[in-house]
């Protein structure tokens, strides 16, 4: 069955080589295999829909005739998957002449972080610098903290940089000095043959971990890793309109990345209670009420329950069980601040199962007039 790259690529036909190497950009740093979760199999149709719709003219040829014409395994010049996989991880097996065309895209710049430690550097240059783990804290809110935002302090223990050193790994007063390695530039250069050709590869020094230099004395508190196990504790003020599930995001407030790193991000994800009284629908709110039947027949205003707490609500006369009624401006405030969502409330008429006589003949003399 022919293949539909563009589909592949989440990319319209006539998509410019720009939006195609972004699509590409994006679903290769996704999928990529020696990435946490990632998906080989995935990978491998990304990469191969891009050889053809990336090449102009493997493009014009499968915009013509489909997917079924020769595309010398997906790679170009015969090259296998194990041959691209070999190279993307800086291997010099399979080199012999394969040719893996990538539409001018550069590797490093594609992969950026993830090729870092398999020989491939980006076009930005400077030092590579380590990054803590990001992580992740549960905070249980009530319906109403919710609904209108609360401030909440939270507590952690976590890698964070040393009290002493300052996260630099070095005795308070030692000097630092420049390794021979990488001449204080925090990265060596190599140059290897792979099925791209002759590649300058740049990988982050080992022996300074990319920070150009060492302390000539360690932190005793810290060992030299700037970094240390430690209690934090934040006030975090969740925003107005928040949902179940729903995360915030604190810059550089996860673990700390050792000497000379920087911190992840710590991500507060919401859990919040159910209230009896109110159904959430995204900004709106849904409840319920119940009515009489004459209540219903004649109209009448009744108090009910809303977030801002209780309201008088009209029903209308002639009222029918299970219509909705619309409390404009009564739900919840948009997470963005710009307005609220409505409250929604569902009448249901009660109907008495026994009534007295009188009842009886004025419901009777009722249907007479109707």
């Amino acid at each position: 069955m022919s293949k539909d790259y563009y589909k592949i690529l989440g990319v319209e036909k006539n998509a410019s080589e720009d939006e195609i190497k972004k699509a590409f950009r994006k679903l290769a740093h996704q999928y990529h295999p020696d990435k946490k979760g990632g998906d080989e199999a995935k990978f491998k149709e990304v990469n191969e829909a891009y050889q053809v719709v990336g090449n102009a003219e493997k493009r014009k040829q499968y915009d013509q005739y489909g997917s079924t014409f020769d595309q010398m395994g997906g790679f170009g010049g015969g090259a296998t998957w194990e041959d691209f996989m070999r190279a993307a991880r800086g291997g010099q097996g399979g080199a012999g002449g394969f040719n893996v065309n990538f539409g001018g895209a550069d590797l490093g710049d594609i992969f950026g972080d993830l090729f870092g430690g398999f020989g491939f550097s980006g076009r930005r240059g400077g030092r590579s610098r380590s990054r803590g783990n990001d992580i992740q804290i549960d905070v249980r809110l009530t319906f109403q903290e919710a609904v209108f935002g609360v401030e909440k302090e939270i507590r952690l223990t976590k890698q964070n940089a040393c009290d002493v050193c300052g996260g630099t790994g070095a005795e308070p007063g030692s000097a630092m000095e420049t390794r021979s390695t990488c001449g204080g530039r925090g990265q060596v250069q190599q140059v290897q043959r792979t099925i791209l050709g002759a590649m300058q590869t740049v990988t982050t020094c080992q022996q300074c971990m990319g920070q150009g230099q060492t302390p000539k004395k360690r932190c005793k508190h810290c060992g030299g890793e700037g970094a240390v196990r430690s209690e934090s504790v934040y006030k975090v003020k969740i925003p107005a309109g928040i949902d179940d599930g729903q995360s915030i995001r604190l810059h550089g407030k996860g673990e700390y990345g050792g000497a000379g790193g920087e911190a992840g991000d710590l991500y507060v994800a919401a859990h919040v209670q159910p209230d009896d009284r109110f159904v959430r629908d995204g900004y709106d709110i849904h409840t319920e009420t119940r009515v009489s039947y004459p209540q219903a027949v004649l109209g009448d205003t009744i108090e009910i329950d809303t977030i801002d707490g209780k309201k008088k609500l009209v029903i209308p006369p002639g009222t029918e069980s299970h219509q909705q009624i619309r409390l404009k401006g009564h739900g919840v405030p948009s997470v963005r601040g710009s307005g609220r969502g409505d409250q929604y409330v569902r009448v249901i008429v009660d109907v008495p199962r026994k009534i007295s006589r009188k009842a009886k003949n004025l419901l009777q003399d009722l249907q007479k007039e109707l």
